[in-house]
Order: structure tokens, then C-alpha cells, then sequence
């Protein structure tokens, strides 16, 4: 079995949230399995910035589901979306 990267993007739920802080709460809800290997930030628009973690986990059924879904469940996280994938 093989692995993927796939490139998230991650909402906060505003622009007060500290985005450091938000990065280390990403990396420590990631399922078993799953690892960061990058993180990047975008500028969406009114001091709202997105990160943009690329996550590897391995190529079987259900994907990123497992790590959009540890994501989407932290407090400061207004959504969460699939960006990109990749094989590695």
C-alpha cells in the first residue's frame, strides 16, 4: 500500500486566532498513521489567514477522511477542506 499527500485547507474561526498555537493543535489531533509535512499559510481575505498543512497518510479506503474529520472538530477550526492530492 502506498501513500498520498494531500494538501488541506484549514479555516480558523477568526482572525484573533493565534495561528501558532492552532499549528501544534493540528499536529497533536492527527490520527495514528498520519503525519504533517508542511504547513503553509494563506491570506483569504480581512486579516483571515489559512493554513494549508500537507498531510501524508496511506493510500487505502476513506483517504483523508480520518485527519479532515480530527480537524474539523477543534475549536478554533471553522472548516476544513481537501485541496490537492498526490501520490508520493
Amino acid at each position: 500500500m502506498g501513500k498520498v499527500a494531500a494538501q488541506l485547507k484549514v479555516m480558523p474561526e477568526s482572525p484573533e486566532i493565534d495561528l501558532d498555537g492552532l499549528q501544534e493543535t493540528l499536529e497533536e489531533a492527527l490520527p495514528e498513521g498520519a503525519e504533517i509535512s508542511g504547513i503553509e499559510r494563506d491570506d483569504v481575505a480581512f486579516g483571515l489567514v489559512a493554513l494549508l498543512p500537507t498531510v501524508i497518510v496511506a493510500d487505502d479506503e476513506g483517504g483523508t477522511e480520518a485527519v479532515e474529520k480530527a480537524f474539523a472538530e477543534l475549536d478554533d477550526v471553522e472548516s476544513v477542506s481537501v485541496e490537492s492530492v498526490g501520490r508520493l
